[in-house]
């Protein structure tokens, strides 16, 4: 007979299309068009992803992965005893997994992300593979502040943020929000964060550009996205994935070209594009050590600890709560 499985809880609520409508109608009302990546991980995208994360020019998950397989340890006696981790944006729960597994400390996990579907699928795996662990997935835009669920409020929290999903705010969108994670961990909290470093121009390129085209799949996906949930008439194959190394602004951006000069329609508005028109994407900014130190001082946070892998290609960071 088989064994009865409890639903897994799911706290928060999105109003996706009122709010994806209106940011994507404001991005593309812009001189230079642009749509937030957030939008990027519907289940569709989120899947894409992982698929990006397993190619070899994809060097940041597998290093990221390597440096917390060599320090997941340390973390013993830097995460509270007891502590609830809270994950900011944890699509896989791959990562996260190295830490529970060598972090007895933690007491419960709650990831956090704007897919929800994906969410309670990889939370559920997670459930599955630690049944005495509490998981309570949390739906919500983890770039704003969000509520956690009232049973964990009591609990030391500490962060989880991998991926250099920080990367992708713009420098002046990072301060609100690591100031927001500061609040939601509490003082004295720790925060355990992933940050892409800068490096040779052609592996950044490399990186962006797989010659598989899971990244342009991964990009246009968007546009398919927007044409499900929007009422959009978007032409996929009327654009092209376009990414590259901006050395001056240290960031990676991403568009979206339109090969031809055409107009779109999106939830009953009407929207022209120029031959060679981008949308603008996403960035993915690089730091140097120094630069993200100064980032986290900045916002209410104290940097601790900084492990990276031998070619310096990518950091982990701890940071504290001040």
């Amino acid at each position: 007979m088989s064994a009865v499985v409890k639903p897994l809880a799911v706290s928060g609520d999105l109003a996706p299309h009122s709010e994806f409508e209106a940011d994507v109608i404001a991005g593309l009302s812009r001189g230079q068009k642009s749509i937030p990546p957030k939008y990027f991980y519907d289940e569709e995208g989120s899947r894409l992803f992982e698929e990006i994360t397993r190619l070899p020019e994809y060097y940041p998950t597998r290093t990221e992965i390597g440096i917390l397989q060599e320090h997941a340890r340390d973390l013993n006696g830097i995460i509270p005893q007891g502590a609830a981790l809270v994950e900011f944006g944890s699509g896989s729960c791959t990562k996260v997994q190295i830490l529970l597994d060598h972090v007895p400390a933690i007491a419960a996990y709650l990831p956090v992300d704007i897919s929800g579907d994906f969410l309670k699928g990889e939370a559920e795996r997670i459930a599955k593979a630690y049944p005495s662990l509490p998981v309570h997935p949390v739906v919500a835009d983890f770039t704003k502040p969000f509520a956690l669920p009232g049973q964990f409020a009591q609990m030391p929290k500490a962060g989880f943020f991998p991926g250099s999903t920080i990367s992708n705010f713009e420098p002046h969108d990072a301060v609100p929000f690591m100031r927001n994670a500061a609040q939601t961990i509490g003082k004295g909290g720790v925060m355990v964060m992933g940050v892409d470093l800068v490096k040779d121009t052609a592996m950044l390129n490399a990186a962006y550009n797989d010659p598989a085209g899971i990244t342009a799949k991964f990009n246009l996906n968007l546009l398919r996205r927007i044409n499900r949930e929007l009422d959009g008439n978007f032409d996929l194959g009327t654009f092209e994935h376009h990414a590259f190394y901006n050395s001056e602004r240290r960031r990676i951006e991403m568009h979206l070209a339109s090969t031809k000069r055409q107009k779109v329609s999106v939830a009953g508005r009407m929207f022209s594009f120029r031959a060679g028109e981008t949308i603008h994407t996403e960035n993915s900014y690089k730091y140097t050590p120094g630069s993200f130190a100064a980032l986290a001082r900045g916002c209410g946070w104290t940097p601790e600890i900084a492990w990276s892998d031998p070619k310096e290609l990518f950091s982990v960071n701890v940071l504290r709560a001040s």
